[in-house]
C-alpha cells in the first residue's frame, strides 16, 4: 500500500449507476479496478476484481463466476452464478497502489451486489438477499421504514497468525499497545464515509474494540465486512495480525459483537415512548420478547463456530443466560438507561453475537425473531439487574431464566427445529448452514477430547486463528 493520494475524488455516497460510472470514467480519479465483494454462507468475504471499463457491462448483465467453489453455494453441475453490483454500495479505497515501475499507479473501489442465477432470478444462497427479504417483509407488515443497527466489534491483535500471543498486558480502558492502529483504521474508514464512535483497549490482553456509528441494516452489514477487512489490512501493513476469532486465549474474555438496534419510521424512533416502562414502547417490548423467546434458536447463526461457545461460558462477561436489564452486563439483552433529550438513542443491545459471524444472516434473524414478537404480541418478562452468574438455581427458576446452548452441536439441534429461523434464512441457506455446521462439529469431535468442553484446544487455534 502506497501513501494516501492527496487528490479527492468522490469516495462514497453514490446515488445510481450513472453516478458511479461518471466517477470511474473520470481519468483524473485514477480508478482502474472495481473489487466485487460478497459473503459466503459462513460470512467470509469472497471477491474478484474487474477493470473499470467492464463496470457498465456488470451493471447491465452482471459478472459471472463459479459458485461451486464458494462455501454454501451451488453444486458443480449448477455452478454458474452472476453478481450485479449495487451502485449505492460504492466506496473508494482510501489509498493509491503503485507498481515497481514509478509510472504504474491505480486506485480501486469496492462494491457489493446481488447474486443472481443465470436466468436472472435471485439466488437462494445469497446472504445479502436474505437480509433484504426480511427487511422488505417487516416493512410491509409493520410499516416502519428503517432497521438501524450499530455493532461493537471486538478483536485481538497478535504478532502473527500462528499462535495467540498477546502483545501487551493492557486491560479495559487501560494501558495496552496498538492504539495507533485503532486510530489509523478509523481515519481510513472515515475517508470511505464510514463513521465510528469510540475506540479503546478491551478487557483481555491484546484485545481491542472500535464502535461503528449506527446505520441502516443492509448498509451496516456491508460496512461490517469492510470494517473487518480494514482492521486486518492495517495490522498486516504494520507486521501484525488481527483476528475476530471468538475465543483465542484460555482464561481471558473472548470477542463479542454487541449489536445495538431499533426500528424507525419517518425519522422517529419507534422504540421510544416517554411514559412507557423503562421509556420503551410496546413495539420495542414485544420486539425484545421475540428476540428472547427465540434466543436459543438463533444462537447457531449469531455464534456459529465451535469456538464461539468457549466464549459463552460463565465468568467472562459473555451472555450465557437469557434475560434482560438496564445495568446488567451478564444479560442477553441490555437496554441502555434513558437520558432526557436523547430519545433518538433509545435502543436495545443484543450481546450474544460474535464478530466472526455472517453479519447479514445475523441481522436477518434478529429482525425475524423480533418481528415474530411483534406479530404474535409476546409479553416481555421483568428485567433482572443482579449478576445472574451469582444467582442460585432456584432464583434463576423464579425469574424463568433459560440458558443459551452450551455448544455448537446443541445450537444446531435447536436451530434445526426452528420454523422462524428456517423462514428467515430460506430453505437453501437454512439446510446448507446446518449441514456445514454438523460437519464442523463432527470434525471437532474426531480431533478433540471432551476435556476441552470449556477450554480452547490447540485444534481450534490451528483451524480458526488463521481464517477468522
Amino acid at each position: 500500500m502506497a501513501k494516501t493520494n492527496n487528490k479527492s475524488p468522490k469516495a462514497y455516497g453514490m446515488r445510481d449507476e450513472q453516478d458511479v460510472l461518471s466517477a470511474v470514467r473520470d481519468n483524473g480519479n485514477g480508478i482502474s479496478f472495481i473489487r466485487l465483494v460478497f459473503p459466503d454462507i459462513l460470512g467470509r468475504p469472497m471477491e474478484f476484481t474487474i477493470p473499470g471499463s467492464e463496470l457498465a457491462a456488470a451493471f447491465k448483465d452482471g459478472k459471472g463466476f463459479d459458485g461451486s467453489s464458494v462455501a454454501g453455494f451451488v453444486r458443480i453441475e449448477e455452478s454458474d452464478l452472476v453478481i450485479k453490483p449495487d451502485p449505492k454500495s460504492f466506496r473508494l479505497l482510501p489509498w493509491e497502489y503503485r507498481g515497481f515501475d514509478e509510472g504504474i499507479r491505480w486506485r480501486e473501489a469496492v462494491m457489493f451486489g446481488d447474486i443472481l442465477k443465470p436466468d436472472g432470478g435471485i439466488y437462494e444462497g445469497d446472504s445479502r438477499a436474505a437480509l433484504k427479504r426480511n427487511l422488505l417483509r417487516a416493512r410491509k407488515e409493520f410499516g416502519f421504514d428503517d432497521f438501524k443497527c450499530g455493532p461493537e466489534l471486538e478483536f485481538f491483535i497478535f504478532p502473527s497468525s500462528r499462535e495467540p500471543v498477546p502483545a501487551d498486558q493492557g486491560g479495559y480502558f487501560f494501558s495496552g499497545r496498538h492504539g495507533e492502529v485503532r486510530k489509523e483504521v478509523q481515519l481510513l474508514l472515515h475517508r470511505m464515509g464510514i463513521a465510528t464512535e469510540y475506540d479503546h483497549h478491551e478487557v483481555a490482553p491484546g484485545q481491542h474494540e472500535i464502535d461503528l456509528r449506527y446505520d441502516s441494516a443492509l448498509e451496516m452489514a456491508d460496512i461490517g465486512m469492510l470494517f473487518r477487512y480494514m482492521v486486518k489490512k492495517v495490522c498486516r501493513m504494520h507486521g501484525l495480525y488481527a483476528t475476530f476469532m471468538p475465543k483465542p486465549i484460555n482464561g481471558q474474555n473472548g470477542s463479542g459483537m454487541h449489536v445495538h438496534q431499533s426500528l424507525w419510521k419517518g425519522g422517529r424512533n419507534l422504540f421510544f415512548e416517554k411514559n412507557g416502562p423503562y421509556h420503551l414502547s410496546l413495539l420495542a417490548r414485544r420486539y425484545m420478547a421475540g428476540v428472547m423467546t427465540h434466543a436459543r434458536e438463533i444462537s447457531g447463526v449469531l455464534s456459529p463456530w465451535v469456538n464461539s461457545y468457549k466464549r459463552l461460558i460463565e465468568g467472562y462477561e459473555a451472555p450465557v443466560y437469557i434475560a434482560w436489564g438496564q445495568k446488567n452486563r451478564s444479560a442477553y439483552i441490555r437496554v441502555p438507561e434513558y437520558q432526557p433529550g436523547k430519545e433518538r438513542a433509545t435502543r436495545i443491545e443484543l450481546r450474544a453475537a460474535d464478530p466472526a459471524c455472517n453479519i447479514y444472516l445475523a441481522l436477518a434473524v434478529m429482525l425475524a425473531v423480533g418481528s415474530e414478537g411483534i406479530r404474535k404480541k409476546y409479553d416481555l418478562v421483568d428485567p433482572v439487574e443482579e449478576n445472574i452468574y451469582h444467582m442460585s438455581g432456584t432464583r434463576q427458576k423464579k425469574y424463568d431464566i433459560r440458558v443459551l446452548p452450551r455448544n455448537l452441536e446443541e445450537a444446531v439441534r435447536v436451530m434445526e427445529r426452528s420454523e422462524v429461523v428456517r423462514e428467515a434464512l430460506g430453505d437453501h441457506i437454512f439446510h446448507t448452514l446446518i449441514a456445514n455446521k454438523r460437519r464442523e462439529v463432527e470434525e471437532y469431535g474426531r480431533s478433540v477430547s471432551g476435556e476441552f468442553d470449556k477450554q480452547v484446544s490447540d485444534y481450534e487455534v490451528q483451524r480458526y486463528l488463521p481464517i477468522l
